[in-house]
């Protein structure tokens, strides 16, 4: 496979872009070589500048639930950007949006939008501590929520820890306003409003956690730290950035039947471009300027191409019934995969949720916590992955990183994908 187009940008890249990408992942340091530049992309396929064409699953890290270059999509964004690409003004599917988004989730009356996920936490916690008139905010291990100061830092050796940072530049004062647990152990959270009674503003979660692996979690702990937040009046945010309108159009309130206070969203709402929002009831909302002392603005909020991309696409889930699609193609990839027996062949745990997919190595239960995914898998995990893109199959070039459908594949591109994982895995074992 030629990849030397690639190669030369990449070098050239590096010399002007700190390790030639604008996000870390995109380097494959996880996975060995070069990464490849795309070019173009048409419905599950992405091409390269050498001309490869690819399978792709990670489909730009979970926003395109359309495929690349969805035709509706893309009119709806050259019609809005006829108009203007800018300014800084409301606009009309800004509306359209917010009302669908609105109808969509039972605990939201407002939202606000931002630029992106990072942002939309960012702002949610801001919002949470200006609400409640207090500090700390408990998160789990293994959920991200974006590069946000606060938010990212790893959980102590204690039972009840404040967090300690995990990232170079963030304040040790700033992550003590963080307490970090381990997912699904509902004791430890007991423990932590107990140790810290009256401080906590909010607990954040990932409901479906899917940026550290795919992590599901019980309805018993969602509906436990619910319980929690209302026996301490702390606010429930939903980290829905991932899941958000991807696994239901009511996301994961609507598959666990739990509302949160607070909701982030990102992702799918954008359509592909850029775009995030928060929201909540309108009693919370209240609380975020102008009608309130919590500040919060941004020049390129609630964009015109972005909210045009985002409505189109979020329009064309319910039309179509897309969500109905999705769970079932997601349920014909998982049978595949338990009809070739990779648990028992290769001691590999598939976990799904709607069509979100992930593939835990070297164990044949399905991790839940962060910890119990096996760190020497690494390598086996490089070899699969370069073993599918010799196979023109693009997958995420890191192993804590979750796959995506889209409308755009359909059954014969499963088949193509497992048969071609089946034959990588068999490869190395």
């Amino acid at each position: 496979m030629q990849i030397e187009k690639s190669k030369k940008l990449y070098e050239q890249a590096c010399k002007v872009i700190p390790a030639g990408v604008s996000s870390p992942v995109r380097a494959f340091k996880a996975v060995g070589g070069n990464p490849i530049y795309m070019r173009s992309g048409q419905g599950p396929f992405i091409n390269d500048v050498d001309g490869n064409q690819y399978l792709d699953f990670v489909m730009s890290w979970g926003p395109l639930i359309h495929g690349h270059a969805n035709q509706k999509i893309i009119q709806k964004i050259i019609e809005a950007a006829h108009n203007g690409t800018s300014f800084g003004t409301p606009c009309e599917d800004e509306l359209n949006l917010a009302r669908f988004i609105v109808d969509s989730y039972k605990s939201i009356d407002q939202v606000r939008f931002v630029s992106s996920g990072t942002e939309a936490v960012m702002s949610a916690i801001r919002l949470a501590r200006g609400f409640t008139g207090r500090d700390l905010i408990i998160k789990f291990d293994g959920c991200y929520h974006g590069h946000v100061d606060p938010l990212l830092v790893s959980a102590g050796s204690g039972l009840v820890t404040l967090g300690n940072p995990s990232s170079l530049g963030i304040p040790h004062e700033v992550s003590k306003q963080t307490i970090s647990l381990p997912l699904n152990r509902i004791e430890q959270v007991k423990r932590a409003f107990i140790d810290f009674k009256g401080q906590i503003a909010a607990v954040i979660i990932e409901p479906i956690p899917a940026n550290n692996g795919l992590l599901l979690q019980t309805k018993e702990f969602i509906s436990g730290l619910r319980e929690l937040c209302d026996e301490n009046h702390a606010l429930l945010i939903f980290d829905e950035v991932i899941s958000g309108f991807r696994v239901a159009q009511g996301g994961s309130p609507e598959i666990f039947n739990i509302n949160p206070d607070l909701v982030t969203f990102g992702k799918v709402i954008g359509g592909g471009l850029p775009a995030g929002a928060f929201g909540a009831n309108r009693e919370i909302m209240n609380h975020i300027a102008p009608n309130g002392g919590v500040y919060q603005a941004g020049t390129l909020s609630g964009n015109p191409l972005a909210m045009a991309a985002g409505f189109a696409s979020l329009k064309l889930l319910q039309d179509e019934n897309s969500w109905e699609y999705l769970e079932n193609l997601g349920s014909y990839l998982e049978k595949k995969v338990k009809l070739l027996g990779f648990n028992e062949k290769f001691n590999v745990s598939f976990v799904r949720q709607g069509s979100i997919f992930w593939f835990a190595l070297d164990t044949n239960i399905p991790p839940i916590r962060s910890e119990d995914i096996n760190a020497k898998s690494e390598k086996k995990y490089a070899s699969i992955f370069n073993g599918l893109l010799k196979n023109k199959i693009y997958i995420a070039p890191s192993m804590y990183e979750v796959g995506f459908l889209s409308t755009s594949h359909n059954k014969e591109h499963v088949d193509h994908f497992i048969q071609s994982l089946y034959h990588s895995m068999e490869c190395i074992s």
